[in-house]
């Protein structure tokens, strides 16, 4: 079944098929040519993958993002961060990515990062000065910090298959999203003051920093009540995603003041439409994690491996490498859902820990969101920056790098990601 199951998935995705309904009709197909499983198994495990509480922080998150980047909120931030960092090479390119570093911790996804981020400042970087697949590649690849930075979508997700603590995964993210916000600063650095890059030449100005400190010090605020409140168990993960709605909608309503009952609709409307599409990924992949189960394909995977390999460093090398592939061809939570069974058990065999491996899972798998050819956040920032995705692609080398060198890091260095 199994076998059925990727050959029609691999055949309908190449056409162009969603990949939550290539899913669909490789387990459907999967399950009509074998006689060992009912067909109503498809409904049955769909239906039960989704009856899961922790599920309910996905829109509550995705609210949060919406109506915290939608407002004032957005365009405060990009001015306090523009007055801290525009006199530095690379300075205004810098300002994307600390604008996706701290967005991070509002909304859980990279996907909304890119347009909401990359339609702000991809014009603004173009006409400052800066090549269109700079801008692009620049906030292409920052977007993807957002799933490190709790909340994170992907982080729940893989709690979802995996077992893992939500609480834990969000605290572990912290460290590698902020060495990414770090190595992914370093590159506009080197390449303003190499290239010559445009920047702002005006004396800093103490007043108007503090002035728009104040005015973003509510977005400021969020990730680090989210982190408190998850650190040190005062509410679980779905209680804090209704709760950062809540403050999201104070926030906007108190404070700035630009809530309307139009907006507070469009975002509504938003966060259930990117959460349907989440739903119906999970949905689909139920189906095809319980037959790979039924077949014990991940006993055997781990039994194969132990007996090829052998050696704990090269099964995790090996690992990076089938992680980098499927998320090249594969949507991020698709991937995730497909791997986690696979991997968990393999993870575990070689003494590492669930958390390390969703860590590192979900970094893996986000150098694909900006990578072709399905590169998600790749396709958005070039078509918001009007350009060739290939252009985009050969600026994003140095980034490459970055995320690559981070990766060996996590798959090796548990200390990173277990506190």
């Amino acid at each position: 079944m199994s076998l059925v199951i990727i050959v029609i998935f691999l055949v309908v995705g190449l056409i162009g098929v969603p990949i939550a309904h290539a899913l669909m009709m490789g387990s459907v197909a999967g399950l009509l040519l074998s006689d060992r499983l009912p067909l109503h198994l498809t409904i049955e495990q769909m239906i039960a993958q989704v009856q899961s509480f922790p599920l309910i922080a996905i829109p509550f998150f995705m609210l949060t993002g919406s109506l915290m980047v939608g407002g004032r909120l957005g365009q405060y931030l990009i001015d306090l961060l523009t007055t801290l960092m525009g006199r530095v090479h690379g300075g205004p390119a810098q300002v994307g990515v600390l604008s996706s570093t701290i967005f991070g911790g509002v909304s859980g996804s990279a996907v909304a990062d890119a347009s909401a981020i990359g339609s702000m400042l991809i014009p603004w970087l173009k006409n400052l000065g800066y090549p269109a697949p700079f801008a692009a590649g620049t906030i292409a690849a920052a977007a993807t910090i957002d799933i490190l930075i709790p909340p994170s979508i992907p982080m729940i997700i893989y709690a979802l298959v995996s077992n893992a603590s939500i609480g834990a995964l969000f605290v572990a993210g912290v460290l590698p999203g902020l060495l990414m916000c770090a190595g992914f600063m370093a590159v506009c650095y080197v390449q303003g003051r190499r290239r010559g890059f445009p920047r702002d030449t005006q004396k800093f100005d103490h007043r108007k920093f503090v002035r728009e400190l104040g005015y973003s010090f509510p977005a400021l605020l969020l990730p680090v009540l989210i982190i408190v409140f998850l650190r040190f168990g005062i509410a679980t993960p779905t209680e804090v995603s209704v709760m950062s709605t809540l403050y999201a909608l104070l926030v906007s309503w108190i404070v700035y003041r630009d809530i309307t009952i139009k907006r507070l609709r469009e975002s509504t409307i938003e966060a259930g439409i990117a959460t349907g599409v989440v739903l119906l990924i999970i949905m689909a992949s139920s189906v095809v994690g319980y037959i790979v189960t039924y077949e014990q394909l991940p006993a055997a995977f781990v039994a194969y491996a132990q007996q090829t390999l052998r050696e704990p460093w090269l099964i995790i090398l090996a690992m990076n490498f089938i992680m980098l592939a499927t998320g090249m061809f594969i949507d991020l939570p698709a991937a995730v859902l497909l791997l986690t069974p696979m991997f968990v058990p393999l993870a575990a065999a070689v003494g590492m820990d669930p958390v390390q491996l969703g860590i590192m899972m979900i970094v893996n798998l986000s150098i694909g969101l900006y990578h072709p050819p399905v590169g998600t956040t790749l396709f958005i920032t070039s078509s918001i920056a009007k350009v060739r995705m290939g252009d985009v692609v050969i600026e994003l080398v140095p980034f490459y790098f970055v995320a690559f060198g981070l990766l060996i890091l996590m798959s090796y260095v548990p200390a990173l990601t277990l506190h």
